[in-house]
C-alpha cells in the first residue's frame, strides 16, 4: 500500500520535472524523456520503488547528455535526490 506521504512526495517531483520542461534552455530530447519520468511516475500498477527505479534509470541517462547545461544537469540530480529518499 503506497503512503499519503509518497504520494505527496512522487507529486512535488512530478512538479519539478514539469518546472523543467517548461524551462526553454532545456534541449527538446531532453524535455521528451523528462515526459516519459512524468508519465513513469503518475501511472501504472507498479510499486512505487519500481517506479522510482526506473525514473532514476531515465534520470541518470539524461544527466551523462553533453549537450545540457550545468544549471539544467544540477536540477536534475535534485530530482535524482528527491527520488532517492523516497
Amino acid at each position: 500500500m503506497v503512503r499519503s506521504m509518497e504520494i505527496e512526495e512522487i507529486q512535488q517531483i512530478i512538479e519539478a520535472i514539469n518546472e523543467l520542461q517548461g524551462d526553454n534552455t532545456v534541449p527538446k530530447n531532453i524535455k521528451i524523456k523528462l515526459q516519459t519520468i512524468a508519465e513513469i511516475l503518475k501511472g501504472g500498477d507498479e510499486s512505487v520503488s519500481i517506479k522510482v527505479n526506473k525514473a532514476l534509470d531515465e534520470l541518470e541517462e539524461i544527466s551523462d547528455d553533453a549537450n545540457i547545461q550545468s544549471y539544467t544537469r544540477t536540477q536534475i540530480w535534485n530530482i535524482v535526490s528527491l527520488l532517492e529518499s523516497i
